[in-house]
């Protein structure tokens, strides 16, 4: 599945915009595990290495790791970098199933 065909779907998809030496990426990954674990098939989360993936990088105007994003059907619905609280994300996340 391409990135543009995830991003398309009609749940709510978090994209984990990071980069392996990024300490505070380090930090928001377990958070996304568990915001996960409590929302199962509802939304899909996926994490993105912007020194891998350049180009989506680009288009999406990426300048700071991490940065997360919510797509819903191809459409951005929020968008914000730095490291978020899971409560934070899964009520994110809710709001736009």
């Amino acid at each position: 599945m391409t990135f543009q065909e995830i991003i398309n779907q009609d749940k709510p998809v978090l994209v984990d915009f990071f980069a392996t030496w990024c300490g505070p990426c380090k930090t928001q990954a377990p958070i996304l595990d568990e915001v996960k674990q409590r929302l199962g098939n509802q939304v899909s989360i996926i994490k993105i290495d912007v020194d891998q993936n350049q180009q989506v990088a680009a288009q999406y105007q990426v300048r700071s790791v991490p940065t997360l994003i919510i797509f819903k059907n191809g459409q951005i619905k929020w968008r914000q970098s730095g490291v978020f609280a899971t409560n934070e994300l899964e009520n994110l996340l809710k709001t736009n199933l």
